[in-house]
């Protein structure tokens, strides 16, 4: 039980930190191929609060978690963006009302580099290749204890009533731990598909739905979530979010409410 408990905080982390974050506008989790500009710079608060439920072997399982990121995009050039993300998470799991886990503290940093190598004028392609630091305890299950690396695959296409934005993405994880390379796979893909729908000139309405490789060696259940949520611009600078994830496969965390603000210079 405890071996499963400690698995089952990895995964939960896995879950916020395992892909390489996007964020195209929060609360997506697919990114679009736009960039900010040269010298543009945007900075971005974004929380996360997640909880699950799960019964194993007779024994009531409650995970709850939360990460509160830090994510600034700095336009290089026209079509080159750098992004850093920081985030601080925290995990609890009860078994049968009794806390059994615990940890919080910062997690692994990301740091990205999104081109955007095509642009019509309808649509554009980028790749965002993307390095992940070792700045979580990885005793805690923080982070991984070793450089990470991934790449995603863009392609943004807008309609006369709504944009689409696809996501094909791969992440290979290298862990410090013998228990963690033991436990988790390396190689993980994912691939989700974002709308966003205007409803004001003010207020858009965005849903998301992807899946990806669990992150557990041996199971073939492979995570997958639904979004909506509703993205309104306070001022022409300052955009809020608000926005609930579901899961749509039992290896998914159950529900997730997601909040954020964005601030563009």
């Amino acid at each position: 039980m405890r071996r499963f408990l400690v698995v089952s905080a990895v995964v939960m982390a896995l879950a916020f930190a395992g892909i390489p974050a996007a964020f195209a506008a929060h609360p997506l989790v697919s990114d679009d191929a736009d960039t900010v500009g040269r010298g543009g710079f945007q900075l971005e608060l974004n929380s996360e609060f997640a909880f699950d439920r799960e019964t194993v072997e007779g024994v009531r399982l409650r995970a709850r978690g939360a990460e509160v990121a830090a994510v600034g995009t700095y336009g290089l050039t026209e079509n080159l963006d750098l992004i850093v993300e920081v985030p601080y998470q925290w995990s609890r799991i009860k078994a049968d009302g009794v806390v059994e886990f615990e940890e919080d503290g910062i997690a692994d940093t990301t740091v990205e580099l999104k081109w955007r190598f095509f642009q019509a004028e309808r649509g554009a392609y980028a790749l965002k290749p993307s390095i992940i630091l070792p700045t979580g305890d990885e005793d805690k299950g923080l982070g991984n204890g070793k450089v990470s690396f991934g790449l995603t695959f863009i392609a943004s296409r807008e309609f006369e009533l709504v944009d689409l934005h696809l996501n094909l993405g791969y992440v290979r994880n290298e862990f410090k731990l013998q228990a963690d390379r033991e436990e988790n796979r390396r190689d993980l893909w994912h691939a989700s598909l974002a709308a966003v729908r205007s409803l004001t000139d003010d207020l858009d309405l965005v849903a998301d739905i992807g899946i990806e490789r669990n992150g557990e060696r041996g199971s073939n259940r492979h995570p997958a979530f639904a979004l909506l949520g509703l993205i309104y611009a306070v001022t022409e600078n300052l955009d809020v979010s608000l926005g609930a994830k579901v899961g749509l496969s039992d290896a998914e965390t159950d529900f997730a409410l997601l909040t954020g603000l964005a601030l563009t210079f």
